[in-house]
């Protein structure tokens, strides 16, 4: 079926191809509020992107972020955000995961009280992911998903968890969607299509419409999501505050406005979480040119380590100040089925992560796996008991420095091994992401886009700081790069794993090794899905 097939408002093409199906969720109504949204805040986008580039270009002559001057009234201010909604009120455990219908079936069923489905950062970005992704999650809302797959029938529970939707980034655009030619973001397409098929019934059936917002570095970034809703509820005839959005705070800039983040947000704000792996590759990438940053291994910066730490507490403390949740972040561990040993030390290592935030007084933590889901739960039900948040814990002992966020430790070791295990994650998920899938376990844990980001910024990075030195004296070099891919991809290959490996060997050589540093992985690649 070609798009001449679908009535499109004046001045939009789509470039995909439209399979069965699609033209329901490619109504011309939705489409008109996508164009709607895409003319008025398409300008604003842009200029905030261009920000961006600007600050980074401050961030790489040395200037250092700190809270900022011109919000201080509202940091010090006493106000809230509007109340929670009670299908949002109990978040002990979040369950994420990626689109396609198996997964999304599973995680409605996994016994998590919410899932966050994403259109971001655990899939790749394909028309069809993100165009069976609207399907599929129409139908589930609708109790009508089922899927036939290997002689199993799977089906939607009567109880299932709590729906949030994680629309695409604002630096990221839908190339198969284009307003007066140019591309649409694909946050606004994302979620501009969600809601219009999908608020009224939502509100109907006691919960939604909810979103999980991601990558943002400033509260003005946050300002121009909060214009959108206003707009797209006035479109719609929702009453303003219908929309409820939690703003996962994954980059460092973020940090020092998360209470200038929440008070953009009021009247849709659901709080905060704790994004931490793309809050280590924000910070790789901001300082990745000073000559004083340089981290260890990845396996060695853990939610212990000094900056790790200082963000987990500023966020909970931030959040229940404002009487918003606090939601800790991902393990990327998962059960490991064939080895008892080792699925031991992983599910230990879950327990200890979800009963320190739990302790700490976060109110809910995120699981990639519905086999964490029960583990998780047993460590904040053991704090909580049967109160559905701990706002009372305001924490008034923490005090967090700008020095503290930029407390970066730990700087050792820096291992062959943990080179290795760099560029084999990296090439093993380039080549999954290439294939389609964007969330793959691979040596025992989950990894998504941003654990990827972590593995060829950290090589990139170390190639160029006078710290990136292995523990056994020798310098990490372009050379020894290029020497360990090929020995590494070999292993993948060997292993029986599907996916574009060769491509993405030669992806991850030019964007570890080129003298530009690449802003984001996911920007040259999904010129290529």
């Amino acid at each position: 079926m070609q798009t001449a097939s679908l009535n499109l408002p004046q001045g939009m093409q789509i470039t995909g191809t439209i399979e069965p199906g699609f033209e329901a969720i490619l109504s011309k109504d939705a489409l008109e509020l996508v164009a709607k949204l895409h003319r008025a805040f398409e300008p604003r986008r842009q200029a905030l992107l261009a920000a961006r580039v600007e600050r980074a270009k401050r961030l790489d002559a040395g200037e250092r972020p700190d809270f900022l001057p011109e919000t201080k009234a509202i940091r010090d201010g006493d106000w809230k955000v509007a109340p929670i909604p009670k299908a949002l009120q109990c978040r002990r455990v979040e369950i994420t995961g990626p689109v396609d219908a198996k997964m999304v079936i599973n995680a409605f069923n996994s016994g998590a009280d919410s899932y966050m489905t994403d259109f971001e950062d655990s899939n790749t970005p394909s028309w069809s992911n993100q165009i069976r992704g609207q399907i599929n999650l129409y139908q589930a809302i609708r109790r009508s998903l089922t899927l036939e797959q290997n002689g199993k029938t799977y089906k939607l529970n009567d109880k299932i968890a709590t729906l949030q939707v994680r629309p695409r980034g604002w630096h990221l655009s839908e190339k198969n969607v284009l307003v007066d030619g140019a591309r649409v973001s694909g946050g606004i397409f994302d979620f501009a299509l969600f809601l219009f098929h999908n608020a009224r019934e939502q509100i109907a059936r006691g919960a939604g419409p909810f979103f999980y917002l991601p990558k943002m570095e400033s509260h003005l970034e946050a300002r121009l999501w909060n214009d959108v809703f206003v707009m797209a509820q006035n479109e719609l005839g929702l009453p303003q505050g219908t929309i409820k959005a939690t703003v996962l705070i994954e980059t460092i800039l973020a940090a020092f406005e998360m209470d200038e983040i929440l008070y953009e947000l009021r009247e849709h704000s659901a709080g905060l979480n704790a994004g931490r792996w793309d809050y280590i590759f924000s910070c790789i990438k901001k300082f990745k040119v000073d000559k004083n940053f340089c981290l260890a291994d990845r396996a060695k910066v853990t939610m212990t380590a000094p900056f790790m730490r200082a963000y987990a507490l500023l966020l909970l403390k931030t959040c229940h100040k404002r009487g918003a949740p606090a939601i800790g972040g991902m393990s990327a561990l998962i059960p490991i089925k064939n080895d008892p040993e080792k699925n031991a030390v992983a599910m230990a290592g879950i327990i200890n992560d979800k009963k320190r935030d739990a302790t700490d007084g976060y109110d809910g933590g995120w699981v990639a796996h519905p086999g964490l889901v029960e583990p998780a739960m047993k460590e904040f039900v053991a704090v909580l008991g049967d109160r559905p948040n701990q706002f009372e814990k305001q924490k008034p002992e923490v005090s967090v420095s700008a020095a503290d966020l930029l407390n970066f430790q730990p700087e050792a070791p820096i291992t062959e091994a943990g080179l290795r295990m760099n560029i084999n994650v990296g090439i093993h998920y380039l080549g999954a992401w290439l294939a389609g899938n964007g969330c793959v376990p691979i040596h025992n844990l989950m990894e998504d886009a941003a654990t990827a980001e972590i593995s060829r910024s950290q090589v990139w990075q170390w190639i160029r700081s006078p710290k990136g030195v292995l523990e056994d004296g020798r310098k990490v070099t372009a050379e020894m790069v290029r020497g360990l891919i090929p020995e590494e991809l070999a292993k993948i290959k060997a292993g029986g794993f599907e996916g574009k490996f060769d491509r993405a060997a030669q992806i991850f050589e030019q964007m570890s090794t080129q003298d530009a540093f690449a802003e984001f992985l996911t920007l040259p690649l999904y010129e290529e899905v």
